[in-house]
């Protein structure tokens, strides 16, 4: 199994100036991204609500969630982000890749840009 791991900055939507880079696992099967608690917090990105999730044993979960700033290059989007806790991985999920207009090429495990249509 091939992994695709990148670099894309992540900040807070009222301040994207101060986007930190973050390196994702980019999971074009899960809907969320997911970036750890302690950077959302320093970034002064707050918890609007919670979203429940069911994990692959069965089990429920529940974490908070938000909206951040996503940047790729030229790409640039806002998207719902999960504040992560310990042992969660990082994600970006494909919310994300479609607010960055992109998609993941699953032969060539790249980022492509997303054709648009209005």
């Amino acid at each position: 199994m091939v992994l695709t791991i990148l670099r894309i900055e992540v900040g807070n939507p009222a301040k994207p100036e101060a986007a930190v880079p973050i390196e994702f696992l980019i999971d074009s099967g899960a809907v969320y991204s997911v970036v750890p608690t302690t950077i959302l917090e320093n970034l002064g990105i707050k918890p609007i609500g919670e979203q429940e999730f069911r994990l692959a044993n069965g089990d429920r979960i529940v974490r908070k969630k938000g909206i951040a700033f996503f940047r790729y290059g030229d790409h640039v989007g806002g998207a719902d982000v999960i504040f992560g806790e310990k042992d969660d991985a990082v994600l970006l999920g494909a919310f994300t890749l479609e607010a960055l207009g992109l998609v993941l090429d699953p032969l060539k495990r790249e980022l492509r840009p997303l054709p648009m249509v209005l």
